[in-house]
Protein backbone atom coordinates (compact mmCIF):
# COMPACT_ATOMS: atom_id res chain seq x y z
CA UNK A 1 0.00 0.00 0.00
CA UNK A 2 1.31 3.37 -0.80
CA UNK A 3 2.35 5.67 1.38
CA UNK A 4 -0.09 8.56 0.01
CA UNK A 5 -3.27 5.88 1.04
CA UNK A 6 -2.37 5.20 4.53
CA UNK A 7 -1.78 9.18 4.93
CA UNK A 8 -5.22 9.05 4.05
CA UNK A 9 -6.82 6.40 5.75
CA UNK A 10 -5.08 7.58 8.91
CA UNK A 11 -6.21 10.92 8.36
CA UNK A 12 -10.07 9.65 7.82
CA UNK A 13 -9.22 7.38 10.65
CA UNK A 14 -8.78 10.34 12.70
CA UNK A 15 -11.64 12.48 11.52
CA UNK A 16 -13.81 9.50 12.52
CA UNK A 17 -12.57 9.48 15.94
CA UNK A 18 -12.71 12.79 16.45
CA UNK A 19 -16.71 13.17 14.90
CA UNK A 20 -17.41 10.17 17.93
CA UNK A 21 -18.89 11.69 21.16
CA UNK A 22 -20.97 10.55 24.49
CA UNK A 23 -23.83 12.60 24.20
CA UNK A 24 -26.01 9.68 23.49
CA UNK A 25 -25.72 7.95 27.11
CA UNK A 26 -24.61 10.91 28.98
CA UNK A 27 -27.44 12.51 28.66
CA UNK A 28 -29.74 13.91 31.07
CA UNK A 29 -32.62 11.79 31.87
CA UNK A 30 -33.85 9.70 34.97
CA UNK A 31 -32.65 6.00 34.40
CA UNK A 32 -34.53 4.47 37.32
CA UNK A 33 -38.03 4.41 38.93
CA UNK A 34 -38.36 6.47 41.55
CA UNK A 35 -35.33 8.50 40.66
CA UNK A 36 -34.74 12.00 42.38
CA UNK A 37 -35.57 14.92 39.77
CA UNK A 38 -34.32 18.47 39.81
CA UNK A 39 -37.04 19.52 36.85
CA UNK A 40 -40.02 18.65 38.03
CA UNK A 41 -41.71 20.89 41.26
CA UNK A 42 -42.42 17.86 43.10
CA UNK A 43 -38.58 16.72 42.71
CA UNK A 44 -39.86 13.04 41.45
CA UNK A 45 -39.06 11.74 37.92
CA UNK A 46 -42.02 9.10 38.08
CA UNK A 47 -44.83 10.97 36.64
CA UNK A 48 -48.48 10.53 38.19
CA UNK A 49 -51.22 9.13 35.77
CA UNK A 50 -53.12 11.68 34.18
CA UNK A 51 -56.62 12.03 35.99
CA UNK A 52 -59.19 9.38 34.32
CA UNK A 53 -56.54 7.08 33.27
CA UNK A 54 -57.32 3.79 32.57
CA UNK A 55 -55.08 0.93 32.26
CA UNK A 56 -55.92 -1.41 29.42
CA UNK A 57 -58.43 -4.19 30.80
CA UNK A 58 -58.91 -2.56 34.02
CA UNK A 59 -62.03 -0.19 32.65
CA UNK A 60 -64.57 -0.67 35.32
CA UNK A 61 -68.20 -0.06 34.58
CA UNK A 62 -69.92 -1.75 36.49
CA UNK A 63 -70.05 0.05 40.06
CA UNK A 64 -71.92 -2.64 41.62
CA UNK A 65 -69.53 -5.13 41.15
CA UNK A 66 -66.24 -3.54 41.55
CA UNK A 67 -67.06 -0.59 44.67
CA UNK A 68 -70.27 -2.86 46.55
CA UNK A 69 -72.17 0.26 45.78
CA UNK A 70 -74.69 1.20 43.08
CA UNK A 71 -76.21 4.87 42.95
CA UNK A 72 -74.16 5.85 46.11
CA UNK A 73 -75.95 2.83 48.15
CA UNK A 74 -74.48 -0.51 49.42
CA UNK A 75 -75.75 -3.48 47.14
CA UNK A 76 -78.16 -5.61 48.82
CA UNK A 77 -78.08 -8.36 45.78
CA UNK A 78 -74.99 -10.06 43.88
CA UNK A 79 -74.12 -8.30 41.49
CA UNK A 80 -73.22 -11.68 39.63
CA UNK A 81 -75.23 -15.60 39.86
CA UNK A 82 -74.47 -17.48 43.31
CA UNK A 83 -73.66 -20.88 42.09
CA UNK A 84 -72.19 -24.15 44.01
CA UNK A 85 -68.84 -23.32 42.18
CA UNK A 86 -68.43 -19.61 43.56
CA UNK A 87 -69.27 -20.50 47.18
CA UNK A 88 -66.23 -23.16 46.94
CA UNK A 89 -64.67 -20.77 45.52
CA UNK A 90 -65.07 -18.71 48.42
CA UNK A 91 -64.73 -21.28 51.07
CA UNK A 92 -61.54 -21.54 49.66
CA UNK A 93 -60.30 -18.07 50.27
CA UNK A 94 -61.85 -17.76 53.37
CA UNK A 95 -60.08 -20.30 54.67
CA UNK A 96 -56.36 -18.79 53.49
CA UNK A 97 -57.31 -15.37 54.44
CA UNK A 98 -59.95 -14.95 56.76
CA UNK A 99 -59.78 -17.61 59.43
CA UNK A 100 -56.48 -16.71 60.93
CA UNK A 101 -58.94 -14.01 62.55
CA UNK A 102 -62.52 -15.09 61.81
CA UNK A 103 -62.29 -18.82 62.39
CA UNK A 104 -63.69 -21.77 60.23
CA UNK A 105 -67.35 -20.55 61.24
CA UNK A 106 -67.12 -16.68 61.19
CA UNK A 107 -67.69 -16.71 64.75
CA UNK A 108 -64.92 -14.24 65.47
CA UNK A 109 -62.36 -17.33 67.02
CA UNK A 110 -59.54 -17.79 64.56
CA UNK A 111 -56.02 -18.70 66.30
CA UNK A 112 -55.24 -15.16 65.94
CA UNK A 113 -58.01 -13.41 67.91
CA UNK A 114 -57.46 -16.40 70.65
CA UNK A 115 -53.45 -15.89 70.81
CA UNK A 116 -53.27 -12.57 71.70
CA UNK A 117 -54.93 -10.36 69.42
CA UNK A 118 -56.12 -7.99 71.52
CA UNK A 119 -58.58 -4.87 70.58
CA UNK A 120 -60.56 -2.23 71.72
CA UNK A 121 -63.37 -4.24 69.15
CA UNK A 122 -63.27 -7.81 69.57
CA UNK A 123 -63.02 -9.58 65.82
CA UNK A 124 -65.80 -9.45 64.14
CA UNK A 125 -68.62 -12.16 64.68
CA UNK A 126 -70.56 -12.57 61.18
CA UNK A 127 -73.66 -14.73 63.15
CA UNK A 128 -74.76 -11.39 65.34
CA UNK A 129 -77.93 -10.15 64.53
CA UNK A 130 -76.55 -6.73 62.82
CA UNK A 131 -73.80 -8.89 60.17
CA UNK A 132 -76.47 -11.44 59.32
CA UNK A 133 -78.93 -8.21 58.40
CA UNK A 134 -76.00 -6.08 56.70
CA UNK A 135 -76.05 -5.68 53.08
CA UNK A 136 -73.79 -7.75 50.92
CA UNK A 137 -72.26 -4.60 49.53
CA UNK A 138 -70.66 -3.89 52.90
CA UNK A 139 -68.70 -7.01 53.07
CA UNK A 140 -67.54 -6.82 49.69
CA UNK A 141 -66.50 -2.97 50.52
CA UNK A 142 -64.65 -4.13 53.95
CA UNK A 143 -62.50 -7.05 52.38
CA UNK A 144 -61.52 -4.26 49.50
CA UNK A 145 -60.83 -1.00 51.75
CA UNK A 146 -60.74 -2.56 55.40
CA UNK A 147 -62.29 -2.13 58.39
CA UNK A 148 -60.74 -1.01 61.50
CA UNK A 149 -57.88 -3.12 62.58
CA UNK A 150 -58.36 -5.08 59.41
CA UNK A 151 -56.44 -3.65 56.21
CA UNK A 152 -57.56 -4.21 52.80
CA UNK A 153 -57.42 -7.54 50.72
CA UNK A 154 -57.91 -5.35 47.49
CA UNK A 155 -54.17 -6.26 46.26
CA UNK A 156 -54.55 -9.72 47.45
CA UNK A 157 -58.24 -11.24 46.11
CA UNK A 158 -59.83 -9.75 42.96
CA UNK A 159 -62.99 -8.60 42.93
CA UNK A 160 -64.72 -11.70 41.95
CA UNK A 161 -63.34 -13.71 44.64
CA UNK A 162 -64.21 -11.07 46.97
CA UNK A 163 -67.79 -11.65 45.85
CA UNK A 164 -67.30 -15.38 46.23
CA UNK A 165 -65.59 -14.87 50.38
CA UNK A 166 -69.19 -12.56 50.61
CA UNK A 167 -71.21 -15.86 49.16
CA UNK A 168 -69.71 -17.85 51.46
CA UNK A 169 -69.74 -15.95 54.55
CA UNK A 170 -73.64 -15.70 53.60
CA UNK A 171 -73.64 -19.69 53.27
CA UNK A 172 -71.95 -19.62 56.96
CA UNK A 173 -74.62 -17.67 58.75
CA UNK A 174 -77.39 -19.05 57.23
CA UNK A 175 -75.43 -23.06 58.62
CA UNK A 176 -75.99 -21.37 62.11
CA UNK A 177 -79.21 -19.80 61.79
CA UNK A 178 -81.17 -21.58 59.18
CA UNK A 179 -85.18 -21.97 60.09
CA UNK A 180 -87.87 -25.01 59.20
CA UNK A 181 -88.49 -22.18 56.73
CA UNK A 182 -84.90 -22.13 54.79
CA UNK A 183 -85.29 -25.57 55.41
CA UNK A 184 -88.42 -26.35 53.92
CA UNK A 185 -87.63 -23.67 51.02
CA UNK A 186 -84.19 -25.46 50.04
CA UNK A 187 -85.82 -28.81 49.98
CA UNK A 188 -88.22 -27.74 47.11
CA UNK A 189 -85.95 -26.21 45.33
CA UNK A 190 -83.30 -28.81 45.57
CA UNK A 191 -85.04 -31.64 46.10
CA UNK A 192 -83.31 -34.54 47.48
CA UNK A 193 -83.20 -37.88 45.94
CA UNK A 194 -84.85 -41.18 47.36
CA UNK A 195 -82.43 -43.66 49.04
CA UNK A 196 -82.30 -46.76 46.96
CA UNK A 197 -84.26 -49.66 47.89
CA UNK A 198 -83.47 -53.16 48.96
CA UNK A 199 -85.12 -56.14 47.06
CA UNK A 200 -87.34 -56.34 49.75
CA UNK A 201 -88.82 -52.72 49.34
CA UNK A 202 -87.15 -51.48 52.59
CA UNK A 203 -84.82 -48.41 52.30
CA UNK A 204 -81.21 -48.84 52.55
CA UNK A 205 -79.88 -47.02 55.77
Amino acid sequence: MKLTHKLGLAVAGGLLVAGCHTDMWVQPKHHDPLQESHFYADGMASRPLIKGTVARGHLRLDDAFFTGYKDGKLVTEFPLPVDEELIRRGQDRFKVYCTPCHGQLGDGKGMIAQRGFTLRRPVGNYHTDRLRNIPVGHLYDVITNGYGAMYSYASRIEPRDRWAVVAYIRTLQLSQHATQADKDEADAKYPQPEAPKNEEGAHHE
